[in-house]
């Protein structure tokens, strides 16, 4: 008959081995924090390992309480609980790790699992050694010790450790043995060297190894990444870096770099746009580029891992100016299935350590990484002509007073990098939140509300739109100052006179000058940035006397919404070698640009405007200023999102409005 005593012993023989074996893999992997296949196989053994614990530890503790009922040996009964105790916190925070991983904002379970682990070891070592102190028991006088662990324990926990570490080896012997199944060879079969011996050039893009090509799983798979990340990977699809290839714009100008100069000029574009397609090697005859609908690049637009997979910046003169470094694989990475996939997913959440690293990257938080796409141009293996400048944020920032490197009249008093402005932080579920629960936005604003016009997705419009008229730019009428005015033709003494400010009036029939003052205040760049070429950043000034009439205005639209030809504009023209206006953004044909026009970082854009006052007006006169922005402008919207109809939404990022009195001049009389 099996009494009470033996199934306790079979339930620590069982449960000593495995905590025994646990112990060991946890502070294994804990001291020796590698990211090798042996260490990962570690990590799946000691979680099975702390199931079996779990398991084992409900039967040995029911069966030891009720043998040691009525026991007078307050220590021991202290230890025990206290080891019971700690034992329930590590399962605890260890089921929390299995499920949910370790989370940023909940780093401290990790650290008492550690500690939970520590304190069971040290407890019930106390427990055990206790146990061999002799005492005289109620029933049988005379002096022995409580049962401690028998030799078969040991038995059992030894082959408990080598089968343990047998399965591991085994394992990552196999593992190890499995032929990758990454390509480094181009995509398009045949690959055309038209730019010299690197193969993306012009693109500045650069990778590690010789033979530079990526295998497509290394860069793409970012619907992989929204199984953990959701809200992130929800902003990101949203985003205008997530839509870079999808963008119908972008399409229509890649798919016309291709018919004009071939595939392999798309690489100049897709570094930025569709890094997925250069560096897999797609651009070339046989491959397809970013713009053609539903292919991987096209749907990636720039993936998780072609911002997250940049290792360096190659220089600041930018065109896709950095080096692509896969991350380091988990188990499995290589291959397909739901089972190894679950499994990498359990390995990533349990020891994000690797992870961690390679996605969040020191670089990424530097403002130069910016420039690598943000900066752009283009030399004569494409235009035909020679070294052209374009558009370059980074370097406008930099000359301005929020990078801290230069000297302004007003500067910021914080530093404040392309990351803070747009890349905030937004409270939200992510494990990569921060003990606030907050992580960085990824919807990349800016002052693209087109996209998300055409793609109908209204938050990220809503969003954009809130970007652009969060008083980052101001716009102010300023009153006018007259010599001769005068408050009244009654005569007051000076002391009941205020002459902190003289009435702003104008007379019937006069001309009138107003000034309006439009200043950058914080936006970090030049005003307007980006494709400043095809952007169309304006100011509409309006002035209407006291019936609706109106009196002045510049800057209105068109009935083709072409926006006043005579307006004050805040942009640049490209121009070919020829001199003609570049208005299709093919940029293969731009040597330069003309009647450039935007408004720095920290600085402030004067604009004057006369107009006569009708006699017909009628006081006062309301004169408003609007500084208004649209994404592309309407003759290159209708061509390159094909569609005549199109209307895009304007903006109205800034705006300023005063009354300004009317009176007639007393005539002046003559006495005869």
């Amino acid at each position: 008959m099996i009494t009470l005593l033996d199934k306790e012993r079979i339930s620590l023989r069982n449960l000593f081995a495995v905590i025994l074996a646990a112990a060991i893999t946890g502070f294994v992997t804990y001291l020796w924090p590698v990211h090798a296949i042996w260490a990962q196989w570690t990590y799946v053994l000691h979680t099975a390992l702390g199931i079996a614990m779990t398991l084992w530890l409900l039967p040995y503790t029911w069966h030891h309480v009720r043998r040691t009922v009525g026991l007078r040996r307050p220590m021991i009964i202290l230890k025990g609980t206290l080891s019971l105790f700690a034992a329930v916190a590590l399962i605890g925070t260890g089921v929390h790790i299995a499920i949910a991983g370790q989370q940023e904002a909940l780093r401290w379970i990790y650290d008492y699992h550690i500690v939970a682990a520590l304190a069971v070891v040290a407890f019930l070592v106390g427990h055990i050694a206790l146990q061999k102190v002799p005492v005289r028991t109620g029933q049988n006088r005379g002096t022995r010790g409580y049962q401690t662990l028998q030799p078969k324990v040991w038995i059992v926990s030894a082959i408990s450790l080598v089968v343990t570490f047998g399965v591991i080896g085994a394992l990552s012997a196999v593992t190890s043995a499995l032929p990758s199944t990454y390509s480094n060879q181009p995509m398009a079969g045949s690959y055309v060297y038209n730019y010299g011996e690197h193969p993306f050039r012009p693109s500045q893009t650069e990778t590690d190894g010789v033979t530079h090509f990526v295998d497509e799983r290394q860069i793409a798979g970012s619907d992989d990444c929204a199984v953990c990340h959701t809200d992130i990977a929800r902003q990101w699809q949203s985003s205008i870096h997530g839509r870079a290839a999808s963008d119908p714009a972008y399409v229509t100008n890649v798919s016309l770099l291709a018919t004009k100069k071939g595939i392999e000029a798309t690489r100049y574009c897709e570094g930025c746009h569709a890094p997925v397609a250069l560096l897999t090697g797609q651009l070339s005859k046989g491959g397809v580029h970013g713009g053609i609908k539903d292919s991987t690049a096209n749907r990636e637009g720039v993936s998780c891992m072609g911002c997250h997979g940049i290792s360096q910046i190659i220089h600041l003169k930018g065109v896709a100016s950095y080096r692509f470094t896969p991350q380091n694989d988990y188990l499995f990475a290589d291959r397909s299935g739901p089972l190894v996939t679950k499994l990498r997913h359990f390995l990533i959440k349990v020891n994000p350590r690797q992870h961690r690293t390679d996605m969040a990257r020191s670089i990424l938080a530097k403002p130069e990484i910016c420039a690598t796409c943000h900066a752009q141009f283009m030399d004569k293996d494409l235009n035909a002509w020679g070294w052209v400048k374009m558009q370059d944020d980074y370097s406008a920032w930099l000359a301005g007073p929020f990078s801290g490197q230069s000297e302004h009249t007003f500067a910021h008093q914080t530093s404040m990098r392309c990351q803070d402005c747009h890349f905030p932080f937004v409270a939200g579920a992510d494990p990569s939140a921060n003990a606030e629960g907050k992580f960085r936005s990824h919807r990349s604003l800016g002052g693209n509300t087109a996209i998300p016009y055409v793609m109908g997705d209204r938050e990220q419009l809503i969003e954009t739109q809130a970007f652009l008229q969060a008083n980052r730019m101001t716009v102010t009428i300023e009153k006018p100052v007259r010599a001769d005015a005068k408050q009244d033709q009654k005569l007051v003494r000076g002391s009941m006179r205020s002459d902190i400010e003289t009435p702003a009036y104008y007379y019937l029939g006069e001309t009138a000058k107003l000034r309006i003052t439009v200043a950058n205040t914080l936006v970090g760049h030049d005003f307007p940035g980006g494709t400043i070429d095809i952007n169309e950043a304006w100011l509409h000034f309006r002035v209407t006397d006291a019936q609706g009439f109106v009196v002045f205005e510049s800057g209105g639209l068109e009935e083709n919404l072409d926006v006043d030809p005579e307006a004050h504009f805040y942009r640049a023209l490209a121009i070919d070698r020829h001199g003609n206006h570049v208005w299709k953004h093919d940029l293969f044909n731009m040597i330069g640009e003309r009647d450039r026009n935007v408004i720095p970082s920290g600085k402030t854009d004067i604009v004057e405007y006369k107009f006569e006052v009708p006699t017909w007006a009628k006081g006062p006169l309301s004169a408003a200023a609007v500084l208004r922005y649209r994404k592309l402008n309407a003759q290159y919207a209708k061509w390159a999102l094909q569609d005549p109809n199109i209307e895009l939404p304007i903006v109205d990022v800034a705006r300023d409005a005063i009354l300004l009195p009317l009176r007639d001049k007393t005539p002046v009389s003559v006495d005869r």
